[in-house]
């Protein structure tokens, strides 16, 4: 299955109470992935014919005005709390207001391992330190006619199962005894993501030490930031994410959950290219299904050729 850092797909601390303290607020770039656009031009209309009235009724009379609105005339509320409607992407659970909801989730693995980046993977601690990073690299596992899948076959068992889930279960293994690696269920059985590699955004000093808890040996040197998330097993550890967090609902859970993030023109080139430590999985060693940003530092294994094909079409 590879080394830690390069182990495929469907071949840490514990976790304590956790905190309920709420996300922050949704940002404008939020806003901008839920794809809500204005209201339509009439109801703006009417609305500035009301606001117009109720200016002018105001200088008239301010202060009957301000002590007793008009029983025909609804209260408008300040612009600024007239938000763009809820895209069905987004799910609501407490606390959760920015969260990517199941539907994100429910799509076969290719668009899926596409779909996650650019997209800011949340993990909140028991003390409620949030830990950020964006998503830069994936791999996509079809299922059983894929070769190097743990369900290769159609085969089920209690340490896949998160596999055989509905879309957006995690579904964490442990490699060599001691490394983890992260997955998440798609539309299809037996086929889910693999996330490779995170760009890490916040919580760094956080996420070092508690790499550094995890590491043998060269513990003098200091980790870079881009060392920290570069590869499966390490951006497990960097969030503390262990066998405890196999078949949760990446849509619900608590403890981590998917933001929306990088889109839109400045979106990077995305490189689709071999997976990463497939070995003896036949003619799916080399097909397509590791996808990443072009350019990023952040992302575990550049392959030059597929980005020089990447360039060419």
């Amino acid at each position: 299955m590879g080394t830690p850092e390069s182990a495929a797909a469907p071949a840490g601390p514990d976790e304590a109470s956790i905190s309920r303290t709420s996300p922050p607020p949704m940002s404008s770039q939020v806003t901008r992935c839920r794809g809500a656009g204005h209201g339509p031009k009439r109801l703006s209309r009417r609305m500035g014919q009301k606001k117009r009235m109720a200016e002018k009724e105001l200088q008239q009379n301010p202060l009957e005005t301000a002590q007793s609105p008009s029983p025909k005339e609804p209260h408008l509320r300040p612009a600024s709390s007239l938000g763009p409607q809820r895209s069905i992407y987004f799910s609501s659970p407490k606390g959760h207001p920015a969260r990517l909801g199941t539907e994100f989730f429910d799509q076969p693995a290719i668009p899926l391992a596409r779909a996650f980046l650019g997209q800011v993977l949340v993990r909140r601690l028991a003390d409620g330190t949030e830990l950020r990073g964006r998503i830069v690299e994936t791999e996509a596992y079809l299922g059983p006619e894929d070769e190097a899948a743990h369900s290769r076959g159609g085969r089920q068992t209690t340490r896949n199962r998160g596999m055989f889930m509905k879309p957006g279960t995690l579904y964490v293994y442990i490699i060599y005894g001691m490394y983890f690696c992260m997955n998440v269920s798609s539309q299809g059985d037996g086929a889910c993501v693999l996330l490779r590699a995170l760009e890490p955004l916040g919580g760094l000093e956080t996420m070092r030490q508690l790499r550094n808890n995890l590491r043998k040996g060269t513990l003098s040197r200091t980790l870079k930031d881009r060392e920290l998330c570069n590869g499966p097993s390490k951006l497990c550890q960097a969030l503390a994410i262990d066998k405890s967090f196999d078949q949760r609902d990446l849509a619900q859970d608590e403890a981590m959950w998917l933001e929306c993030g990088l889109l839109g023109p400045s979106r990077p080139a995305v490189v689709a290219a071999a997976r990463v430590g497939i070995g003896n999985a036949g003619e799916w060693t080399q097909k397509p299904l590791r996808f990443y940003f072009q350019g990023s530092p952040w992302v575990s294994v550049v392959d030059k050729a597929a980005e020089q094909k990447n360039t060419q079409t």
